[in-house]
């Protein structure tokens, strides 16, 4: 990144907080995202029922969001060595991708769960077509597709970038290849975060008013537990896509505006670049966040965590209880 006199901008001023941070922040991540996304798998497939639309659509966000945390490892080690890549320049471009992939495949199937719920919820009888597993499976084939035209060219550019005795991976995009780069991004993010957004707004809005109606015209029919979890399963992806992808899009679109309005200084770029850095984070979060929607949107799993939950509140009792008695009988 070079400012306009043409001299090196040095964006790595946030480097010791960083180094601290982020192995932190990633390694809680990893956790979070491998427990609860691994637990949702296991406990579909094991499943007696037949999978419906939802679940399918479940499985595939959960999928993503599994593929993401083979990512994690390679970049917490990343970080501990102070931003020094040592695996290569293949497994960065492949860490790239799923750091991307799973973006957009997030977007993709909460948006497709969104939709699947307006039907249900505002067409019970029409469109029931389009809910069917077959149309279903290959709806999610399509994302698939989407994501990987989408990413795929992640894979023919480099993302190593030697820094001083150092290699950085995935730390900075050039903007400089074509004059028309910054309209293509902005075009990229009005089609895969505008859009997207504005469907699953739409949805919860029309649910919302559709549920008003009923509890007006029935209170009983207004009030079941079907519909408030509709409800608050399509609420949760909005509070998700808002809090995670939201933040690192608007970012990436007002410094597109700035760029063709003017060449952005040294101080910008920084600026810029920082920015990046804590919003890329906050849409690595979502693979943390999926796991609560999952929590409410499938029975099985809500009763297996509140099954393990039991159980571990249990065992610490009666260990802190043999403790207790323990300490008693010595003294």
């Amino acid at each position: 990144l070079t400012p306009p006199n043409g001299s090196s901008c040095d964006v790595f001023v946030y480097q010791r907080a960083a180094v601290v941070l982020f192995p932190i922040f990633y390694s809680v991540v990893f956790i979070i995202s491998v427990c609860g996304n691994c637990l949702v798998l296991c406990v579909i497939c094991q499943r007696k029922q037949k999978f419906n639309s939802t679940s399918i659509y479940l499985v595939n966000l959960a999928l993503s969001d599994a593929l993401f945390t083979l990512a994690l490892p390679g970049r917490i080690t990343y970080y501990i060595r102070h931003f020094d890549w040592p695996f290569g320049d293949l497994l960065c471009r492949l860490t790239t991708l799923l750091f991307f992939a799973n973006t957009y495949a997030g977007i993709g199937f909460m948006t497709c769960i969104s939709l699947d719920r307006y039907l249900a919820m505002v067409h019970p009888h029409r469109l029931q077509c389009l809910r069917s597993t077959k149309v279903v499976r290959r709806v999610c084939c399509l994302v698939w597709f989407l994501v990987s035209l989408e990413v795929s060219p992640l894979l023919f550019r480099s993302m190593l970038h030697v820094r001083g005795d150092k290699r950085t991976c995935m730390e900075y995009f050039n903007f400089e290849g074509s004059r028309y780069t910054p309209y293509l991004l902005l075009l990229a993010c009005f089609i895969s975060f505008c859009c997207p957004l504005t469907v699953i707004m739409a949805c919860y809005a029309r649910i919302n008013l559709k549920l008003r109606d009923a509890a007006k015209k029935n209170s009983v029919t207004g009030r079941t537990s079907r519909n408030h979890r509709a409800n608050t399963i399509i609420l949760l992806i909005l509070l998700t896509f808002v809090l995670c992808f939201s933040p690192y899009h608007l970012n990436i679109m007002q410094f597109m505006f700035r760029k063709i309005s003017h060449q952005p200084t040294c101080e910008e770029l920084t600026a810029f670049k920082i920015s990046l850095q804590i919003t890329v984070s906050l849409m690595n979060i979502n693979c943390c966040l999926d796991p609560v929607i999952y929590f409410f949107a499938i029975k099985t799993y809500k009763k297996r965590v509140m099954s393990l939950f039991k159980d571990y509140l249990y065992t610490s009792a009666a260990s802190s209880k043999a403790t207790a008695e323990n300490s008693s009988s010595n003294t």
